[in-house]
């Protein structure tokens, strides 16, 4: 293959251009993403966590990668439909019996490891036999390139559980950039969502123009540094700092977690103690001041803001400096990020054959933008939309803040 040819194919799968990727490209990602869970399942395996078989544990997550991905392609006979395939087609039966009963809904507590690593190649080769029979089309491929990006992120939550568990991961934050000033970025009318090339996620439909007023945002995420002078000023003891459900939120969390006076996993944080030292996957390490603060609910980011007389940034607003700002110092990549507004469709939104994706979490979730050090390369994607809800600080989450 010649050089420039095998750079292009590279780049569409290791980039976020794979949403856009051909049957070749896809076929190498496809590989690369079940390798990627396999691989973070030996690591659990060797620490002897998370392999129960239950729901939402290491196991159970690669499990479901691979469940997912037959349920739309294998068992599909309307895949080539694309976002137009009906949420429930007629279904194929499983080369796994108890698929459904195990990945579906936890019915059933899974299966050990050896049965999962086996359903999880045998799936991928029938996969890859069906994608070289496939349209090479936006709705030929939509559900391969869906797959890809639902083991992406099946991959990070493993990360999640694996952090939460202290398996032992050989992954570093990338060191961030030299702090600079907040951003002045200037009133626009700005396109916000995806034009309709390539895979799109219902939420993201479709592009529509807001008009974004002049703006100041941070250049990168609230640092440690930063969080820190907020616990000196006694940030978890001033209930006029949190909204009624956040002060709800924390007041329980600290009947849990022994009077909880920062993020989750931190085991020392303030100026007294001379350094924020925090759980990571396991042991105990030494943040660096100009680290991205993180494992920060919705609620503590919220708060901050309002001790610091500044406010989340909106989605757009977010989005806006992403694209245009990246010169002048805008950062991101560290840490997924909270918005200010709770996830809310856009015009033209209309549920897409993974109903439950998006839309039963509409009008409770707070967006999540950005990407964290634990994401995969394909999901370093400036458009895509994340969410959460205020109280989960388990996943690897930050914030930045605006200018009242």
């Amino acid at each position: 293959m010649p050089t420039s040819s095998a750079a292009t194919l590279s780049a569409s799968v290791d980039t976020p251009a794979f949403r856009r990727a051909g049957r070749e490209a896809l076929s190498l990602a496809l590989m690369d993403a079940r390798n990627h869970t396999l691989h973070l399942l030996s690591l659990c395996e060797r620490h002897g966590a998370g392999m129960a078989g239950r729901t939402g544990d290491p196991l159970w997550l690669a499990g479901h990668a691979g469940w997912f991905a037959e349920r739309w392609i294998g068992r599909n006979p309307q895949r080539h439909q694309g976002a137009a395939c009906p949420p429930q087609p007629l279904r194929l039966a499983s080369i796994e019996p108890r698929a459904d009963l195990w990945w579906a809904d936890g019915a059933e507590q899974g299966p050990d490891a050896a049965t999962t690593r086996a359903y999880l190649l045998e799936q991928l080769e029938s996969t890859l036999e069906l994608l070289e029979k496939a349209p090479d089309s936006d709705a030929g491929l939509y559900f391969f390139r869906l797959a890809v990006l639902h083991e992406d992120r099946r991959g990070e939550e493993i990360l999640v559980q694996a952090q939460r568990l202290g398996v032992p991961v050989p992954l570093l934050a990338r060191e961030p950039r030299r702090p600079t000033a907040p951003l002045l970025v200037p009133a626009t009318r700005w396109q916000l969502g995806a034009m309709p090339v390539g895979l799109v996620l219902d939420n993201e439909q479709w592009a529509h123009a807001v008009q974004i007023p002049e703006f100041e945002i941070d250049a990168q995420p609230v640092s440690w540094a930063q969080f820190v002078e907020f616990v000196d000023d006694g940030g978890y003891d001033r209930a006029e700092l949190w909204q009624p459900e956040g002060w709800a939120w924390l007041e329980r969390e600290q009947a849990l977690d022994d009077g909880r006076r920062g993020p989750r996993y931190v085991e020392q944080i303030g100026v007294a103690s001379g350094a924020v030292l925090q759980q990571r996957f396991g042991r105990p390490v030494r943040m660096a001041a100009e680290h991205s603060a993180t494992h920060v609910s919705w609620w503590e980011a919220d708060a901050w803001c309002r001790w610091a007389g500044r406010r989340l940034p909106a989605e757009a607003e977010w989005d806006c400096a992403a694209h245009t700002a990246a010169r002048r110092g805008f950062d991101w990549g560290m840490v997924h990020e909270w918005m200010a507004g709770t996830l809310q469709p856009w015009p033209g939104f209309t549920p897409g054959p993974w109903a439950e994706m998006s839309q039963p979490w509409m009008g409770r979730a707070r967006v999540l933008r950005g990407a964290s050090f634990a994401t995969r390369a394909r999901l370093h994607d400036r458009g895509l939309r994340g969410f959460a809800l205020p109280d989960d600080d388990w996943r690897f989450v930050g914030f930045r803040s605006c200018a009242l």
